[in-house]
């Protein structure tokens, strides 16, 4: 049995069905969620302390009680707050429970740097401030993000609501604009079934930050197991570990 510790914002609907889906096929892997409390996405004070390592830390410790063998910041937030945000939370998890750690926004860079994807189209739920600051942060990364589409929402249960005919529209947009790669970026935007019927018509990975977390982790885990209709994330040879 591999077990993969899932740190979930509580007002998150998405990530844990498409999740059970994706592993559908593979019964000996299983994932175990633990919620902390995420309801509004901003970049006031009061939304950036839901993602304080000390809201944060205890959601790792109850999962490490699961003996899981990797966990996850299941969550975008250091994608505007700063990759660094989950380079530190992610060594924290690792110091204290001994487990192996990544989040979804580590997740992207890695398998992106692997694809030498630099021109990405972004789609997200999110606000023109919390966009703007998302193109920055990438940026720094060396990921041109200036391709984008977003919603111009704020309350994190609300961003599960957006239609996949939306969602399909945005992702259409950004290709159609000239891209490498795109990132549907929110852990609770079902994007994850638009990337694998709309990759058939392009030729370009559309990631799914449900889907690049769920691989990464996998792979922390020690996992080389395929994941059937999960996207070229999980097939394509260039994102696999360099040798």
């Amino acid at each position: 049995m591999i077990r993969l510790g899932m740190m979930t914002p509580s007002s998150n609907t998405v990530l844990e069905p498409v999740t059970a889906s994706l592993l559908q096929s593979t019964p000996h892997i299983t994932a175990h969620f633990q919620r902390l409390r995420v309801t509004h996405i901003a970049l006031g004070e009061a939304s950036v302390h839901q993602f304080d390592p000390s809201q944060m830390l205890p959601a790792a410790d109850m999962l490490a009680d699961a003996k899981v063998h990797a966990i996850a910041w299941n969550g975008t937030s250091a994608s505007w707050l700063g990759f660094e945000r989950d380079e530190a939370l992610c060594a924290a998890i690792k110091t204290r429970t001994g487990i192996a750690a990544t989040s979804s926004t580590l997740a992207y860079r890695e398998a992106f740097h692997r694809y030498g994807a630099k021109k990405i189209g972004l789609v997200t739920p999110y606000t023109d401030s919390v966009q703007q600051q998302i193109i920055k942060v990438w940026a720094d990364h060396g990921f041109d993000c200036s391709n984008e589409m977003h919603l111009g929402w704020s309350d994190n249960f609300s961003f599960s609501e957006a239609k996949e005919n939306v969602i399909g529209d945005m992702i259409r947009h950004v290709v159609a604009k000239g891209c490498d790669a795109v990132a549907i970026l929110c852990t609770n935007m079902n994007g994850a079934r638009m990337c694998t019927q709309l990759e058939k018509e392009y030729a370009i990975p559309l990631v799914d930050s449900v889907a690049v977390t769920l691989w990464h982790s996998l792979e922390m885990a020690g996992a080389t197991d395929t994941i059937p209709n999960g996207g070229r994330i999980f097939t394509d040879p260039a994102f696999k570990p360099h040798a």
